[in-house]
């Protein structure tokens, strides 16, 4: 059986006075109109994927939002798996280069039209129903630590192991993918160790909240679920890290809430590994916040490619 080659791309987006636009790019090897996408370097995970071909492709810096879906299709006999992301402009100018010699910005039913691939084209309806006030929230489950009974001081305070640092530091990029506003965590010190390198990368420091951890929680899930909405309501995307007594019950709690189907264990039960994301998508546009898509990262540990 052949190996799964593995890609990312996006329906990247801006918002002009006319309206929102799609970038659509011709590749003058294939000869095609294509959305920016491409093979994933060794070590690399989708959303650092998808950020880097859309620089490549189309010289433009981009903030990842809601996962799309996964196109799936062979090359020459190869199965290939292509996850799409949403991702808006940030910064930058479109320069024709080895990969991309054209690109056209256009609404999102001019975009379909022009897209040579039937499955380019699904994402693009994909992404045209999903532009609008859609927050991101990055919940993540806070790295390895160690067993618990290892640990002769205060359980607050038990750090990640080596194990988890390696994991943390796979988490940098990947969160830093969707340019979060800000970052919170649960009041322990392995929660802390996992985002502060994003915190700091954004110029800010880790905000703590206790209603995320497990003994409030445990309390008062109501008021947890609550302040999770408030950070939907607040920022365009942003990152919270919590534990593993509160992920699955909380998203659980929204997924039945809102109609939405989350991936399960065999079991049932909604995963929740350690350093792991919950790639959360929030319509804002009613009164409270509705959870409308949840995408689940098990790993940002380099997989082979």
């Amino acid at each position: 059986m052949s190996k799964v080659v593995k890609a990312a791309g996006a329906a990247l987006w801006r918002r002009t006075s006319a309206g929102t636009e799609i970038a659509v790019v011709h590749r003058p090897h294939y000869d095609d109109w294509s959305l920016p996408k491409g093979k994933l370097d060794p070590g690399e995970t989708s959303p650092v994927a998808a950020v880097r071909e859309i620089a490549e492709e189309t010289g433009f810096d981009a903030a990842l939002g809601q996962f799309l879906t996964t196109v799936e299709y062979n090359v020459r006999g190869a199965p290939k798996k292509v996850d799409y992301f949403t991702a808006q402009t940030v910064s930058g100018k479109f320069a024709p280069n080895e990969e991309v010699d054209e690109l056209r910005w256009l609404p999102p039913h001019e975009a379909r039209s022009l897209l040579t691939y039937p499955s380019d084209r699904d994402v693009c309806d994909l992404a045209g129903r999903m532009l609008s006030d859609i927050a991101i929230v990055l919940l993540v489950r806070h790295a390895k630590a160690g067993k618990r009974e290892d640990w002769a001081g205060d359980d607050d305070l038990r750090p990640l192991s080596n194990a988890g640092m390696r994991q943390a530091e796979a988490l940098r990029p990947l969160l830093g993918a969707f340019r979060p506003e800000r970052v919170y965590s649960a009041p322990r010190l392995r929660c802390v160790q996992t985002v502060r390198a994003v915190a700091e990368d954004i110029g800010g420091e880790v905000h703590i909240e206790p209603s995320i951890s497990e003994e409030d929680y445990c309390k008062d899930n109501k008021a947890g679920i609550e302040w999770l909405l408030s950070v939907a309501d607040s920022h365009t995307s942003a990152v919270v890290c919590s534990q593993g007594g509160v992920i699955p019950d909380l998203l659980d709690t929204l997924a039945r809430r809102n109609d939405l189907e989350l991936s399960r264990k065999r079991s049932g039960d909604v995963p929740s590994k350690k350093g792991s994301v919950w790639v959360l998508s929030f319509d804002t546009t009613a009164e409270t916040p509705r959870l409308v898509g949840a995408h689940y990262l098990p790993t940002a540990l380099p997989e082979p490619c």
